[in-house]
């Protein structure tokens, strides 16, 4: 497996000469979703169009990893499977949620295991439910420490963000998103290699 700092390198690598798309991608994201939190109406449906956002943000970042050019549409791609990906999405945190009642340290260790659900879902349009998040446990076993110490790598920027009120958020989102694809993609080859 990769070094975290190695996944942090090829991110930004892959976001070089893309950055200012990244950034109005991740605007577009927060503005979609500012609105939804904001309007009365729309808010107490505000999660079942937020979560499949949140899905097509990480694709978005997923496809660029992958070679593909940076672009808007990705982002609402959860809408063209919708059920499919709201479901999984709800019972993932149902699940997180769950464990988090039990103590808060077991909680975020479940989240953690379902942490490659999302792409797990896009590269095998046939799973959903139990089954995307059950491969998504096994693909993580003996890997949720990596991923959390990748996470906990970003905390110096997210108070540099902090600092910007926020601004530098437009820029850090797209990082992270991009050094989680680089992480599933790591992973998912070597995943690919034991099973052979």
């Amino acid at each position: 497996m990769k070094q975290n700092s190695e996944l942090r390198a090829q991110a930004r690598q892959v976001l070089s000469g893309s950055w200012g798309m990244a950034v109005i991608a991740t605007l577009v994201y927060m503005a979609i979703v500012g609105l939804i939190g904001i309007i009365p109406l729309v808010n107490s449906i505000g999660i079942l169009l937020s979560l499949p956002l949140g899905w097509g943000m990480m694709i978005l970042f997923l496809n660029l990893y992958r070679g593909d050019k940076i672009s808007i549409e990705p982002m609402f791609d959860g809408f063209k499977d919708y059920l499919r990906i709201l479901g999984t999405e709800v019972l993932v945190y149902v699940y997180a949620f769950l464990w988090s009642l039990l103590l808060i340290i077991p909680g975020i260790v479940k989240a953690y295991s379902y942490g490659m659900t999302y792409y797990i879902l896009k590269d095998n349009p046939e799973l959903s439910f139990n089954a995307a998040i059950e491969k998504s446990m096994s693909m993580m076993d003996g890997k949720k420490m990596k991923l959390f110490l990748l996470d906990l790598s970003f905390i110096g920027w997210h108070i540099l963000c902090l600092i910007t009120c926020g601004i530098g958020f437009l820029w850090l989102v797209p990082y992270v998103y991009t050094a989680h694809a680089a992480f599933y993609e790591d992973i998912k080859e070597e995943t690919v290699v034991i099973e052979a």
